[in-house]
């Protein structure tokens, strides 16, 4: 069943720290440091408000919270902006709530300057799924950098014009 978010939310509240954490784990794919990066982001929000670099997309549905993007402008770029975190709970993924989000923060994104956006992501098997979903979003691999985090782990970069 493919149901639009019945609304965003956009601010950080201290509950989101278990929050995200909780998604990005059900994903079942990040590894346990790479958990608490996301979390960090979010504690980045709450600390410093609106000067932090991490802007979020809360999707809501039936009274809670689903999924997230996290993204921020590119510093010393015009209008490039990186989505560092994109997480649907497991349960619900499937219904097209990462469509929604990434299609929300792409149009907030475009409302505040951006024209350009960059995501980053591992080459390794676990994340092909991750890779096709950007790719049905418009996404296009724009470079490859090889054993970039390890030893047989490249790291891809995939681009969108949103302009």
């Amino acid at each position: 069943m493919n149901q639009e978010p019945s609304e965003f939310r956009y601010e950080v509240r201290p509950e989101d720290l278990a929050l995200v954490r909780g998604l990005v784990e059900s994903t079942g794919v990040f590894s346990p440091i790479e958990v608490e990066v996301a979390v960090e982001l979010v504690e980045d929000r709450l600390k410093r408000g609106a000067r932090s670099d991490y802007q979020f997309v809360f999707a809501e549905l039936g009274g809670r919270s689903v999924g997230y993007t996290c993204y921020g402008p590119i510093a010393l770029t015009a209008g490039s902006y990186d989505l560092y975190w994109i997480a649907v709970d497991k349960t619900c993924q499937g219904r097209k709530i990462g469509q929604w989000l990434m299609a929300r923060t792409e149009e907030l994104i475009r409302q505040a300057g951006g024209r350009q956006v960059y995501i980053e992501t591992s080459n390794r098997p676990p994340y092909a799924p991750t890779r096709g979903f950007y790719l049905r979003c418009g996404y296009y691999q724009a470079a490859l950098l090889k054993d970039f985090y390890a030893p047989g782990d490249d790291k891809v970069i995939y681009a969108k014009d949103i302009l």
